[in-house]
């Protein structure tokens, strides 16, 4: 397998979309959940206490202020996770596939407000291609109109959709900081106050470069360990706070009336709302749960949360509540700590387990953060990285190394720079609640374009939950100076880079289009003076699906010369998680058959894994080859008068010429293989059974692939014309492949604004230059390669 394109390796069917689950595989996924999924989530109880009392509120002989925040957490918990998520927004999946792109991939698949480019009406046939109705039936609301008629509304979305990605990146580098460095603070009640100074922050930094260390390994060769560890810690802190209930308090059940909620904020006013920026990290790792829906089923996430998470951490926070509600001597952010409410005697065991747990709830948002950025440059988001594919079997496993050294830096920055719990937890809540109130927004939209329900229910939605998630994110905003400043700076940072990316790659995509030349142009230059074919495929790589773009016309221009066979291929992203390998393959002619130009357009899902250079290459020549035969049964079908009867099955399509290759059955007459004992061979001879074996012209030298195609037998004519344009194509497909791609530099014009130059003109060059170019991501050999000077003037 090749790490960085994943070769060999199919997108996995998720399980949602099975029509009934086995209780045992149920039972097994939600086992395995554990250590994905809510990792995060389980190690909240670690900080939210000392959040929430270090500064804002004390602790007082009444215990209202515990009890309150106790209440607050338990209605948190249950409203947040438990309704809306567990409930309605894990039913708001993609083909199984959860997160914010999967939200806005499902809005744009319902409503034409999608700002990608080169969108074609074949992308619609696709099988993952679902619509809970069909365009006849469904309704047309105010809301989808007026989104799809204008376009500020659509750049709006985006910029949501941005900003939810930005907060999720922010919180990559947040909470394996605040969760780490909580579970590591334990230590400050076995060491003297400077003796903690001076361990705490070295010992987390250094767990922290051992976890980011290991992410180039995969968390597939480590997962197995992650589940037992954060099931154990579950029970643990279950068993721990049925003890402290039990030993301390008995009576604490009855801070669970949301009338405690009205006494604390009665009593503590200003100070109470502010403290909401500690208790909203009880949620932290909420949005985990959509987002990792593709590695799990529905039902499996159902079943973890609601038997075992949920009790689990209720039982843990009413332990925390039922102590601190008999100890009021101090009130230090010391005292009202996690450990000090654990037995002395079972400290260090828990202290251990605490670390572990927080280093699987850190492994699980640092993926998730390699996942949303694929996610982000599969739909032209974010500048291109180098992904790599770390688990052959695993389907949705990768590393980024540029953006794992960089949250490794920024973690440990933010440690040491912040020092405490309070600040850090300030900055986390800001990032995470702003991730629930995008979720929020898009899952409104959702209930209407895509469920087609009332607008009044959506409306009832997004006031209820939208204006609880409000309350919490203003206590958040407040504390700008205490920390959360953080994730709106990195937010803002971030948001620059893709708009700037996505803004200039759109410009550039309209530039193409407006300088494209004409098939007349290009069909007119075989008749030139000088102008040469040369043997071998010549693939031309270009965003756009039709036409011939401006830097094939430069190439030939500067170098009269192009190879005998022509393709002009476009990859491209479709908002949809997975296509089908069977259906990524879009084959169509350009002019007619004697020119041997062909248009390939490949496309990928934003979850997909794209194909290593080797296996591309080979899958093109099988498909075009295919193509050919189909072209052929398709004008002899259409010349004998019974071609619609045979052609309207579904299995071959046609879209301007184009034809979707691999579900016909036909691609079973066709053999490709590649050999490597360095012999090359076409055999020619006709079977018994009317088949044609295409001969290809004898080597003198030895080469390295084994070309062979089968073709049916058909008239003499017919059959004469595929034979030699498959025969050519085997012969260019042995003298070589050459991969045709263009070298952009982006300038402003004259007269442009000073925004404009510094966004475009030094901002977008600059990320052009620093990051992966694009024969870097396709992996093209560099002997292979040969780049076209573009100038785009935008």
């Amino acid at each position: 397998m090749d790490p960085e394109f994943g070769r060999g390796m199919a997108p996995r069917k998720p399980l949602l979309l099975l029509q009934r689950e086995p209780w045992r595989t149920t039972l097994l996924l939600a086992y395995q959940s554990l250590g994905v999924v809510y990792g995060d989530l389980s190690i909240s109880p670690l900080y939210v206490y000392k959040s929430t009392f270090a500064e804002d509120i004390t602790h007082s002989e009444s215990n209202e202020e515990i009890f309150g925040v106790l209440s607050f957490v338990f209605w948190t918990l249950t409203l947040i996770p438990l309704i809306k998520y567990v409930s309605i927004v894990l039913r708001a999946d993609d083909n199984g596939e959860g997160g914010t792109f999967a939200l806005y991939s499902l809005i744009c698949r319902h409503a034409n407000v999608s700002l990608l480019p080169n969108r074609q009406v074949a992308d619609e046939e696709l099988s993952t291609y679902k619509l809970e109705y069909p365009p006849e039936v469904a309704n047309r609301s105010r809301i989808k109109e007026w989104l799809e008629k204008h376009k500020t509304l659509q750049t709006a979305l985006l910029i949501m959709v941005m900003i939810g990605t930005c907060m999720v990146i922010g919180d990559g580098v947040l909470t394996p900081a605040i969760s780490v460095f909580s579970a590591v603070s334990g230590l400050e009640l076995s060491l003297s106050r400077d003796q903690h100074e001076y361990a705490v922050i070295p010992i987390t930094c250094v767990i922290l470069v051992f976890l980011f260390a290991l992410q180039h390994y995969g968390t597939h060769r480590v997962g197995f360990l992650f589940a037992p560890i954060v099931l154990a810690w579950l029970i643990c802190m279950s068993m721990l706070g049925l003890y402290n209930i039990i030993h301390w308090n008995p009576q604490v059940y009855r801070a669970l009336n949301p009338y405690y909620m009205l006494k604390f904020l009665r009593k503590t006013k200003k100070s109470g709302w502010m403290s909401l920026g500690g208790i909203l990290l009880c949620m932290t790792g909420s949005e985990a749960m959509f987002a990792d829906l593709g590695h799990f089923s529905y039902s499996a996430i159902q079943l973890a949360f609601t038997t075992l998470v949920y009790p689990a951490l209720i039982l843990g926070y009413m332990g925390q509540a039922a102590y601190l509600s008999k100890h009021h001597t101090l009130n230090s952010t010391y005292q009202i700590g996690y450990y000090i409410s654990v037995p002395e005697s079972v400290r260090w065991p828990v202290l251990v387990l605490a670390i572990l747990a927080s280093v699987v709830g850190s492994q699980a948002i640092i993926s998730g953060t390699f996942s949303i950025i694929n996610q982000s440059q599969s739909l032209s988001c974010f500048p291109r990285v180098k992904v790599v594919h770390t688990s052959e079997n695993i389907h949705g496993q990768i590393y980024i190394p540029e953006i794992n050294w960089l949250l490794m830096v920024l973690c440990i920055a933010v440690t040491v720079g912040f020092r405490d719990t309070k600040h850090m937890g300030n900055a986390s809540g800001l990032a995470v609640i702003t991730v629930m109130l995008v979720t929020t927004c898009l899952t409104s939209l959702v209930i209407m374009l895509c469920w087609h329900r009332s607008p009044a229910l959506a409306l009832v939605f997004f006031l209820f939950f939208g204006s609880i998630e409000a309350l919490y994110f203003s206590a958040s905003l407040i504390k700008f100076r205490e920390g959360a400043w953080l994730p709106i700076m990195l937010a803002l940072i971030l948001m620059a880079v893709m708009f700037i990316w996505h803004h200039t790659t759109i410009k550039k995509y309209e530039f193409d289009l407006h300088n494209k030349v004409t098939l007349e142009w290009l069909l007119a230059l075989g008749d030139k003076l000088g102008m040469v074919r040369v043997p071998g495929i010549g693939l031309v790589y270009t965003d756009l699906t039709s036409g011939v773009p401006a830097n094939f016309s430069r190439f030939v221009t500067n170098l009269p010369a192009f190879h005998r066979v022509l393709v002009f291929v476009c990859v491209k992203s479709v908002p949809v998680p997975h296509v089908l390998p069977a259906e990524r393959y879009l084959v169509g002619r350009v002019g007619p058959a004697g020119h041997r130009s062909y248009r390939c357009i490949v496309r990928y899902g934003y979850r997909d894994v794209h194909q290593d250079v080797d296996s591309f290459e080979a899958e093109l020549v099988e498909s075009l080859a295919t193509f050919i035969k189909l072209d052929a049964l398709y004008h002899r079908c259409s010349d004998a008068g019974s071609g619609s009867e045979q052609l309207d099955d579904g299995r071959y399509e046609r879209e301007n010429a184009l034809t979707v290759i691999g579900t016909n059955p036909l691609r079973r007459c066709l053999s490709y293989e590649a050999s490597h004992d360095g012999v090359s061979s076409v055999d020619a001879a006709r079977s018994p059974n009317g088949i044609v074996e295409v001969p290809a012209a004898a080597a003198a030298a030895p080469v390295t692939k084994k070309v062979r195609f089968v073709v049916e037998a058909a008239s003499p004519e017919v059959e004469k014309g595929v034979v030699e344009e498959l025969q050519e194509l085997c012969e260019a497909r042995e003298a070589g492949t050459a991969f045709i791609l263009g070298h952009s530099h982006v300038q402003t014009k004259p007269g442009s604004s000073l925004l404009k130059k510094l966004a475009v003109g030094v901002g977008y060059n600059f990320l052009r230059r620093n990051c992966r170019g694009p024969d870097v991501v396709l992996r093209v050999p560099p002997a292979s390669l040969l780049e076209v000077g573009m100038v785009y003037v935008l």
